[in-house]
């Protein structure tokens, strides 16, 4: 595809996966808004905000396999139109039921349209051209992600929550006209046009089960025999899944694809980017909030000097991987990611902002290094008639990283946080009575504001400050241990991710990328 039609179709379908990573991280901002309108609680909410990314993640996998099978331009476009007719829903509901219904439905629509943009850059692009697709693609993803809770507080103040919605349909509309117009269809002739439904369904659940587990794990209880189940439940159904994969004829996901050993260190380092960078983001929002005693969207601008970063790196990521293939720049960008959140280990309630900032910095110029290069490989070096699939395993390992970040750094960071506060608590001077208090309305609350807020008044303050020191020294903690996960993940990416020129195994004997 010659020319700027395909910088134009480049745009179009960035400005679709835009809509959906905004999507992702707008939503929440506005929920104390949407909850006085509505006389709804938060709890509820939030199964809003969550069924969204759980439906994304449950069927993306899926909707990669169905690019290969009918076209990406045109399963891009079933998505658009289902986001955006699903975004007309949640505009116009009337209370919480179809709010979330709503948003569920527009998670279909998420699952359809981010793995066909990105299996459509390896159709129309190729050598650094790319890698530059690539770069942008990302840059928008990174970029909706970080300026999400912004534009969500805008919008929320200004013309209202509904418009979060509302806005979604001349950009989608913009979106579909360009790529109907700019976009080649990429249907690969030798595809097995046959459905794996029993693959679709099992998968599906395995996922779905897995991010649900992880999102209500921090509320209910690692415990709660629901969180138990889902968790069991997710296990039986992926074993069940491959077993089913190594049988059938035409299978959801061919698994030779993993015998691409690029491609599983590629996986490998975007599951724990992702699970680092969501574990960090939410813990340090709310640190900047109920430590330092920012609003939500000042706690937001202030995450933006990781995106600084991811922009100024994003390109030298690329050039890199040019020219000395995806695997250098990837393992330089795990360790710059580990060394920025290690700057983050002495934390403490007084910390400087500037140390925040460098912090910050040095973590996005990680993502950065990663980013293009990741992509490339896991979507753009695999067979063509593999590369929708492709990219639905992408994006799933992206989902899961997050859920399992946000679940697993939180749950590192309270009890570390417990464990300190219940020691001040009890060196503050407060009787056994006032410390048992403060413990348990510390343990049975699921943030530390709700937790102050059920002590008397005169407990108040003696706890804060207590608290405060306690979930500061333990979100630095956190993100040593963090540090050390990902040097983990990098001896893992340097196991498997062969050297430039090494010869390795090819998913297919026949096929080339």
């Amino acid at each position: 595809m010659a020319g700027s039609r395909r910088w134009i179709s480049l745009a179009a379908t960035c400005t679709a996966a835009g809509l959906v990573w905004l999507a992702f991280a707008d939503f929440g901002v506005a929920t104390p808004t949407i909850a006085d309108e509505m006389h709804a609680d938060l709890g509820g909410l939030q199964w809003a905000n969550n069924a969204f990314s759980l439906m994304a993640g449950a069927l993306v996998i899926a909707a990669g396999r169905f690019g290969d099978i009918f076209g990406q331009r045109r399963i891009l476009q079933i998505g658009i139109l289902v986001f955006a007719a699903c975004s007309v829903v949640a505009a116009l509901a009337p209370g919480v039921g179809t709010l979330i219904v709503g948003r569920g439905l527009m998670g279909i629509g998420a699952a359809l349209i981010l793995p066909a943009t990105l299996a459509l850059i390896p159709k129309q692009f190729s050598g650094a051209a790319q890698l530059t697709a690539f770069g942008v693609w990302q840059a928008v993803a990174w970029g909706g992600q970080a300026l999400a809770p912004a534009i969500g507080g805008v919008i929320t103040d200004g013309p209202g929550w509904r418009w979060l919605f509302w806005i979604n349909l001349p950009l989608a509309l913009v979106a579909f006209l360009v790529i109907r117009a700019m976009t080649p269809e990429s249907v690969e002739e030798d595809a097995d046009r046959r459905i794996d439904w029993f693959g679709l369904a099992t998968i599906g659940l395995a996922v779905f089960a897995l991010l649900y587990a992880l999102t209500d794990g921090p509320t209910a209880g690692w415990s709660s025999p629901l969180v138990v189940s889902l968790f069991v439940a997710a296990v039986v159904l992926a074993v069940a899944w491959v077993l089913i994969e190594r049988r059938v004829a035409a299978p959801l996901v061919d698994l030779s694809l993993f015998r691409l050993r690029a491609y599983d260190g590629a996986l490998t380092a975007n599951l724990m980017m992702n699970l680092a960078y969501a574990g960090l983001s939410y813990l340090l929002v709310l640190w900047l909030q109920n430590a330092r005693g920012y609003s939500a969207v000042e706690a937001g601008l202030l995450m933006l000097p990781a995106t600084i970063g991811i922009f100024a790196l994003i390109p030298v990521g690329g050039r890199l991987d040019s020219r000395l293939g995806g695997r250098v720049p990837v393992l330089i960008g795990l360790v710059v990611l580990a060394i920025g959140m290690a700057v983050l280990g002495p934390l403490h309630a007084d910390s400087s902002m500037w140390l925040v900032a460098v912090a910050l910095v040095a973590i996005g110029c990680g993502l950065g290094l990663l980013s293009t290069p990741i992509s490339n490989t896991a979507v753009g070096d695999v067979p063509g008639r593999l590369s929708g699939t492709a990219a639905g395993v992408f994006k799933m390992s992206s989902m899961v990283g997050g859920a399992l970040g946000v679940a697993l750094l939180t749950a590192i960071t309270r009890g570390l946080t417990i464990a300190d506060s219940d020691r001040a608590i009890q060196d503050s001077g407060l009787t056994g009575s006032e410390v048992d208090q403060a413990r348990g309305a510390l343990v049975n609350s699921s943030s530390f504001a709700d937790a102050l807020s059920r002590l008397p008044a005169e407990l108040q303050k003696k706890v804060t400050d207590a608290v405060v020191i306690a979930f500061s020294h333990g979100l630095g903690m956190t993100m040593v241990v963090t540090a050390f996960l990902i040097v983990v993940a990098t001896a893992a990416v340097w196991w498997l991710w062969p050297r430039r020129g090494a010869v390795v195994e090819t998913a297919d004997a026949d096929s080339a990328p």
